[in-house]
């Protein structure tokens, strides 16, 4: 497998997870802005994802970066009308995601049903964003990571998993509700200079486990993506209890 091999960071709890990921991507932005002149940057969904953004916007040296030169985007989506409770982008910006001082046109939303006709749609039009923006080169990717061992909304062993000629898919027929989802593919996910996975919780060490050792894909989605540069698993006592 391609790409930097994971190096495991543990905090004691959930929120010493979140605290120490959004100092570090508070300096991993800055660097991205100081060296490239931009960053991009792929936001997760989820509690930590929500927390995460909530520790940035609460950070005390936030306004160190220069925000209107950073991109955010979603690794996925679930395919819901704008402002919908359930969708990832607005968790985050609940938690603060509006409050660091991005532009409204770098804050790249995918297409809910009340803007497009499909999921399909939604997906060929993020990817086109994607492409218009370098095809997904990102900064920093961050992903949770479910129980089952999927990362963005690629379940293990689901067809849309196995997607590696596009930057972006519809997902029909999730395990997880809502069924409709647009997610961005493993090729996509793996064409970033670092890949961080924010986990906490007792129900995710099996699933940290499998991950880390680097499990086939029909176990494992989460293993199957590595950063160019680097790897890393910032994760709680909890969820590396089964780490050796």
């Amino acid at each position: 497998m391609s790409g930097a091999g994971p190096l495991v960071l543990i905090h004691p709890d959930a929120a010493g997870v979140a605290a120490m990921a959004g100092g570090r991507l508070l300096a991993a932005v800055q660097e991205a802005v100081v060296e490239r002149g931009a960053a991009h940057v792929a936001l997760t969904g989820g509690s930590m994802g929500s927390a995460l953004v909530a520790a940035l916007a609460e950070h005390p040296q936030r306004q160190i970066v220069d925000w209107s030169r950073v991109h955010v985007w979603w690794g996925d989506e679930r395919y819901l009308p704008a402002g919908d409770a359930d969708r990832n982008d607005t968790q985050n910006d609940r938690a603060g995601l509006t409050r660091l001082g991005l532009l409204p046109e770098h804050v790249h939303r995918v297409a809910g049903p009340d803007t497009s006709r499909s999921a399909e749609e939604a997906a060929a039009a993020y990817e086109q964003a994607l492409r218009d923006h370098g095809a997904g080169m990102w900064d920093i990717v961050l992903l949770g990571v479910g129980p089952d061992g999927h990362v963005a909304s690629l379940f293990p062993g689901h067809p849309a998993q196995l997607t590696d000629d596009a930057l972006a898919v519809a997902v029909h027929d999730s395990p997880k509700p809502p069924p409709d989802r647009v997610s961005i593919t493993l090729t996509c996910l793996g064409n970033s200079r670092q890949v961080w996975f924010v986990v906490a919780g007792a129900d995710k060490a099996d699933a940290v486990m499998h991950a880390v050792v680097g499990a086939p894909a029909q176990q494992s989605t989460a293993a199957q993506v590595r950063g160019l540069e680097r790897t890393l698993w910032l994760v709680d006592e909890a969820a590396a209890s089964l780490l050796t």
